[in-house]
């Protein structure tokens, strides 16, 4: 199985954090995110990864080089625009196309930390036959996902209160926050009809309303944090000192 880590954005909420370095580079009890997220994928046997970068491209690579790469196989995609989380993908479709798998890849983001069980995530996946199945949680957020009856994905909200986006009609919804991991059979990479710079939701949403399956899959009772602001990972630190959190 691959990975694809997605660690391009210029990290502006992280700020001052990031003033000197990318957000990959922001440490959680002297441990970098990536750092974090490359040995949480090898923990479950995914030793082949693809590293998006761009701001501060040339440290993470350096970085890595210096660590040798923390024993994986690791390729780098760089993005000289932000490509955001769909274009990301679609630049380095390459990677996952080059063994003609039908194997289910899994993409992370690399400013959330988690305890999710890939394992369960991927065999969900793989009985289900969707194809992408989304880490979702019961929390606030300023963007929900919508799924119906069945945990299909029909839509989205933002905030909630805001008009809802539907593209799939159910007699019931339920708003869920996303948790910045997936689960995608490579045939999405081929359906992926946008170009240039945009959100995978978009696709995802696209996908969903001509009937693909894209399924939420609920990790409530797992460890998870954003760190996407300084007190954020302040927090994770603090986790991982009182032993809420082992890395």
């Amino acid at each position: 199985m691959r990975a694809m880590i997605l660690a391009a954005g210029l990290g502006t909420r992280l700020r001052p954090l990031t003033d000197d370095r990318p957000k990959a580079l922001v440490e959680v009890a002297g441990h970098t995110l990536l750092e974090i997220t490359l040995r949480r994928l090898c923990q479950f046997g995914i030793h082949d990864v693809i590293v998006n970068v761009h701001h501060f491209a040339d440290m993470v690579v350096d970085y890595l080089k210096k660590n040798d790469n923390f024993g994986m196989r690791i390729e780098i995609s760089r993005e000289d625009v932000l490509l955001d989380t769909g274009g990301g993908l679609k630049k380095a479709a390459w990677f996952f196309r080059e063994n003609a798998s039908d194997e289910p890849f899994l993409l992370h983001n690399v400013d959330v930390l988690s305890t999710i069980d890939f394992h369960r995530m991927v065999e969900f996946h793989k009985q289900s036959q969707a194809l992408a199945t989304l880490a979702v949680r019961d929390r606030e957020t300023s963007r929900y996902l919508l799924f119906d009856e069945q945990d299909q994905l029909c839509g989205r909200r933002a905030g909630r209160d805001q008009a809802s986006e539907v593209v799939r009609p159910s007699r019931q919804t339920h708003a869920l926050a996303f948790s910045g991991v997936h689960v995608i059979s490579p045939r999405l990479l081929a359906l992926m009809a946008e170009s240039g710079v945009f959100s995978i939701i978009t696709s995802y949403l696209r996908l969903a309303g001509q009937g693909e399956t894209i399924l939420s899959y609920r990790t409530d009772e797992y460890y998870w944090r954003d760190l996407g602001r300084p007190e954020k990972v302040a927090q994770a630190t603090d986790d991982v000192n009182h032993q809420v959190l082992k890395l």
